[in-house]
């Protein structure tokens, strides 16, 4: 019998039973760090010379030990994400660091731009990494916006898509990007499919860039809207479409080369004929319909995990004013998707209210939260 259930569905039934059934799960080499195991499980905030915990699977301590600075992840009780996903963070990072470390074994340099695992115990529920010293990118110039997007599309090619390349998750040190947290990135089939999403090849909406864009950078055009312009705006944003196409024609190249079937590398051009086309012009109705596409994933993100924040709410009032300046635009440029494909202006004014309202209830800040 033909298995019908999506990769997602799969992935959570297979978590879901190791969690059930107390398997153990052990990466890294904690004899090679100044801490024993006990220790580590016994450590609290008064021990760590910074907390963190704002995460939506685990707080984070700052530990100083061994003449340097160590990142304690140690997961919630219950994740703050509330679905399956939410439920299977912690181990699914666990499960990518040891991904990562057969990766940094073969090419170390590639994969610089992902942060180092010393020890991780699921039934711990403890992770331990070296501290990655840098901040939140402020600017995204075309050093950032090359390595962030170089690093997703390499990951994509060795079978890892992305989904959480949000702005917590990424730090600048000012000579490299990285990435850190690894809770929602899922394996899949580069030769055959897109993305972890549905059976992998039935949901084209999702890429490397497309997780960038809408977790992470289409907050960035938002704040500049607000703050310098939207010509601001669309500067930056042709500034990254240019990276991206440049990260895209070799992804083309590198998944060519590696055996990805015709309809794989169909999909990759038509993203790059679409972007080469906009950036002939001021590619304005590009910046448009996906921004567009960008707040309504992210706005939907929010929801499902009942996680929502301010910014949540800026973005469903983005929606709402494009949809009374800009819905014939919107239209032309073949926006709409899922169940708004088809819908009217009105209807959908009606549907993002309405969503709009739902955000209202779903603050996290207006939850009592385990830590918080």
């Amino acid at each position: 019998m033909t298995d019908t259930a999506t990769l997602d569905a799969r992935r959570q039934a297979a978590q879901l039973d190791f969690i059930a059934r107390g398997a153990p799960l052990v990466v890294g080499d904690l004899a090679a760090t100044p801490f024993d195991r006990e220790a580590l499980a016994a450590l609290g905030p008064d021990d760590a010379v910074l907390r963190i915990d704002t995460g939506l699977s685990a707080e984070v301590l700052c530990l100083q030990a061994g003449g340097q600075r160590w990142a304690l992840k140690r997961a919630w009780p219950e994740a703050r994400v509330r679905n399956a996903d939410g439920r299977t963070a912690f181990l699914n990072e666990i499960q990518r660091r040891a991904d990562h470390l057969a990766l940094k074994r073969r090419e170390p340099a590639r994969w610089h731009g992902l942060a180092d695992t010393a020890w991780a115990s699921f039934g711990d529920g403890l992770l331990l990494s070296p501290w990655i010293d840098g901040g939140p990118v402020a600017g995204w110039d075309e050093r950032q916006l090359g390595q962030l997007l170089r690093l997703a599309c390499d990951l994509w090619l060795e079978g890892l898509f992305e989904w959480d390349l949000s702005e917590a998750n990424i730090l600048d040190d000012g000579r490299q990007v990285r990435l850190f947290d690894f809770g929602y990135q899922y394996r899949f089939d580069p030769l055959t499919q897109f993305s972890s999403a549905g059976h992998g090849d039935d949901q084209p909406l999702f890429h490397p860039a497309e997780r960038f864009e809408t977790r992470c950078f289409s907050a960035h055009l938002l704040a500049l809207e607000r703050t310098a312009g939207r010509d601001a705006a669309l500067a930056a944003f042709r500034r990254e479409k240019a990276v991206a196409l440049q990260a895209y024609r070799r992804l083309r190249r590198e998944a060519a080369a590696r055996g990805a079937q015709a309809h794989v590398l169909a999909w990759l051009d038509g993203f790059i004929g679409r972007w080469a086309t906009a950036l002939q012009g001021d590619a304005a109705d590009l910046y448009l319909a996906e921004a567009w596409r960008s707040h309504v994933l992210d706005l939907d993100d929010d929801l499902r995990g009942q996680s929502c924040t301010p910014l949540t709410l800026e973005r469903a009032d983005w929606l709402l004013a494009a949809l009374a300046g800009h819905f014939g635009a919107l239209r032309a440029g073949q926006a709409f998707f899922g169940h708004d494909a088809g819908l009217d202006r009105e209807a959908l004014r009606r549907r993002y209210a309405a969503l709009r309202r739902q955000a209202e209830a779903f603050q996290l800040s207006t939850r009592k939260e385990h830590g918080a």
